[in-house]
């Protein structure tokens, strides 16, 4: 890619919002897999009688078993959902910026 077209692309408004809501994303997603994460981690050191609990009375399941699978489930949802964006939303404006400025 030639300075100029690159120049363009950095000059041009919708990259600078494509920025901008992809930086937003990215930091929200990032938040809410580290409040899960340590969120996870303290319960293990301050709460442990609580993840030893069986998730039912009959049950040999504990809860901590159910919360690790959660978390793992629930950061493989967080990575889906930014692929989604990025196909769907931000690609999109990608391909534009990149047709205006190569005109």
């Amino acid at each position: 890619m030639s300075a100029l077209i690159a120049s363009k692309i950095q000059s041009n408004p919708k990259y600078l919002q494509l920025v901008r809501q992809r930086d937003t994303l990215a930091w929200t997603l990032s938040a809410l897999v580290c409040v899960m994460y340590f969120g996870f981690t303290l319960m293990i050191a301050f709460a442990p009688d609580v993840l030893t609990q069986p998730i039912a009375a009959d049950s040999v399941i504990p809860m901590g078993m159910l919360m690790g699978v959660g978390v793992i489930f629930f950061s493989c949802v967080l990575t889906g959902v930014y692929v989604y964006k990025a196909n769907t939303v931000f690609d999109p404006i990608v391909n534009e910026i990149v047709r205006e400025a190569s005109k």
